[in-house]
């Protein structure tokens, strides 16, 4: 394009004339030196030697034919009277005029962009797109080689101590090998680590990118399905070619599930490529091409879809579940989390972190990270110069019920409801003896709810039918407060009358609680699962049904009567609530009195036994020195390189 730029800009210029002109104003007076017809179609006139020629470099005309050209000029010059010497020299020759390089300007514009990709471009492979990867590169692995500049390690991850042995155990497999070898032991192959998402899985393999003193290689599942028929099987194999050249490696696959699902199934789709991708995984991982001194680490949150192949010793040795921490857990993955807030002198880092970790049950660890940086923002906010306690109450209370929204004002009659509604979720749970605890209750607007209740369950793993019958009870409390208070429903206990439904099928379907269908256990349908049929009979299933509105129904009796004869006592928190709005632990006591029942997991008491059971970050004596054991590195490397001479 500059080169055509420069042909047309500084090519040489004429005035066109016409024949009369030529004839008349420059012929007769000899000013010519020579004509010259280009290309058969139109005639150069070029001035004779000493004639000013500043303005223009030549004049021209058109002509109908060359022929025609030449007896109209031999006639002009018959007239004017020259003789032989003096007539005008013709010459002839051919030009072009850019009717060609414009037609074909497209082509070479697509060429080059071509050349460009192939060369500059995300898909550029070896020299000029044609080396080790392939057409465009595009079977080359997207992994990342990290070395050092981690800014994860292991003191940043709490809450999975287990899981953090297991891979210390991996990292000084490849940093101390001898120390195995020695016993006969070999490397495991890999390990995968699932659970719910939030809880550390990708975090835990940062930090074994940050502590390994050996090449950290890291790549996402999706990243081998392409378009292309072939090419995540062939970024497996370049995956694992480049593992062996920086052998001993860790080699990290986030979301394994895009390439590790079962097969088997019907082919839809590019189903036939992500089982070629899987089988290309497992040769790699345990088949011809053994891959010695790599190991590897997956993070899925759905480990129940993976190939059983993938899944076998000899692959993924190890199977690292990371759920949710406990309250211990909670509380080291706060004081993580506290380290870079400014806190306010007169709060203690323990402390704090205990309470937190009793507030948030059932949080996971980007839940905690969460709670924390919504501390700090809110004390940003009102200009605080540290974040104190309050401060992480707010926080709790914007994750749990979501956005406060004063703005949003109800009725009297509504708000009325509400406070009735709350009222005897409250007092039900009070006075039943399994129910959690209330800690607060709010009614406020928050989110998309009218209001918000957070309870202080206690870290229980086996439920008896008697503490599933009363949560069901003390879910019913709001709704049979409604029907008691004022002789109608709303939509209110649309949420608890889900899980009361979900709790009473669960009893009788999964756990074998009624009497009437037996002890058999089936598995619900699960959200979004495609339902083909039932694993019971017709019959059954009416059982089913009619043993769960008898559950239901025991469950709304007895909760009537609980509220009925504790009517004053629902009245008079409900007024309470319509005039402060919210109500919390200290206010039920003063309102009803302390609970009939021994208190198992009150505030005070989970706070007192976290003081006495701390996190347990026992090592064991072969992982105490994992750190320092950096000298057998290079043993391995030279002992890999004589294997290699001898094959």
């Amino acid at each position: 394009m500059a080169s055509a730029f420069l042909y047309f800009h500084f090519r040489e210029t004429g005035v066109q004339i016409s024949w009369k002109d030529f004839v008349h104003h420059y012929l007769s007076r000899g000013l010519v030196g020579h004509v010259e017809v280009v290309n058969k179609q139109y005639v150069k006139v070029f001035p004779a030697p000493g004639v000013n020629t500043s303005r223009v470099n030549y004049l021209w005309f058109n002509i109908g034919s060359a022929d025609s050209f030449e007896h109209n000029l031999e006639l002009a010059q018959q007239e004017i009277g020259l003789d032989s010497t003096q007539k005008v020299p013709v010459l002839y020759s051919s030009e072009s005029d850019g009717t060609l390089f414009l037609s074909v300007l497209p082509i070479l514009l697509v060429v080059g962009f071509l050349l460009f990709a192939t060369r500059q471009g995300p898909m550029a492979g070896g020299l000029g797109g044609w080396g080790r990867g392939g057409l465009f590169g595009i079977s080359e692995s997207k992994a990342r080689i990290i070395k050092n500049n981690v800014s994860v390690h292991f003191k940043d991850v709490e809450g999975c101590e287990e899981a953090k042995q297991d891979i210390l155990e991996f990292i000084n497999f490849l940093k101390s090998p001898r120390q195995y070898h020695d016993l006969g032991a070999k490397i495991p192959k890999g390990a995968v680590l699932w659970g719910p998402s939030g809880n550390g899985k990708t975090l835990l393999a940062k930090a074994t990118a940050g502590e390994a003193n050996v090449p950290f290689i890291a790549v996402n599942g999706s990243e081998f399905q392409e378009m292309f028929v072939g090419v995540g099987a062939a970024r497996i194999r370049d995956l694992f070619a480049t593992a062996r050249k920086n052998a001993p490696c860790i080699l990290f696959i986030d979301e394994i599930d895009a390439i590790g699902r079962k097969r088997g199934k019907e082919n839809f789709g590019d189903e036939g490529e992500q089982e070629n991708t899987l089988n290309q995984l497992l040769v790699e991982m345990d088949g011809f091409n053994s891959s010695t001194n790599i190991v590897v680490l997956a993070a899925t949150n759905r480990a129940d879809i993976l190939d059983p192949a993938l899944m076998r010793p000899g692959r993924f040795d190890r199977h690292v579940y990371i759920g949710p921490p406990d309250m211990k857990g909670r509380a080291s993955i706060f004081k993580v989390h506290l380290r870079p807030l400014k806190l306010d002198s007169s709060v203690d880092v323990e402390t704090l972190a205990r309470n937190l970790a009793a507030l948030t049950p059932d949080f996971t660890g980007a839940d905690i990270a969460n709670v924390c940086n919504e501390a700090a923002l809110i004390a940003a906010r009102r200009l605080s110069q540290y974040v104190s306690s309050k401060h992480f109450e707010w926080a709790v209370e914007r994750v749990v019920g979501g956005l406060e929204k004063r703005s949003q004002v109800l009725q009297l009659p509504e708000k009325t409801t509400l406070a009735y509604h709350e009222a005897g979720h409250a007092v039900t749970g009070w006075f039943l003896e399994h129910a959690d605890p209330l800690f607060k209750v709010s009614l406020v607007p928050r989110g998309t709810g009218l209001g918000y209740a957070q309870y202080l369950p206690k870290e229980q793993y086996l439920f008896t039918q008697e503490q599933l019958f009363d949560r069901m009870c003390m879910m019913l409390g709001g709704r049979v407060a409604e029907q008691v208070f004022f002789r109608q429903v709303t939509t209110r206990a649309q949420d608890d009358l889900r899980k009361v439904t979900q709790s009473a099928y669960a009893q009788i379907v999964q756990f074998g609680m009624n009497g009437a269908v037996g002890q058999v256990s089936f598995d619900l349908p699960q959200w979004g699962s495609l339902i083909t049929d039932k694993p019971f009979s017709e019959s059954t299933a009416q059982v089913i049904d009619q043993e769960v509105r008898s559950l239901i129904d025991a469950a709304f009796q007895r909760t009537l009567e609980l509220i009925l004869d504790k009517k004053e006592m629902v009245e008079k928190v409900a007024k309470h609530l319509l005039d402060q709005e919210i109500l919390d632990r200290a206010h039920m006591v003063e309102l009803l009195g302390p609970r009939p029942f021994q208190e198992k997991s009150s505030y005070q008491e989970v706070v007192d036994c976290l003081e006495k059971s701390k996190e347990d970050t026992f090592l064991p004596e072969g992982l105490t020195d994992w750190q320092n054991n950096k000298g057998d590195t290079k043993h391995l490397q030279n002992r890999q390189n004589t294997s290699a001479l001898y094959l």
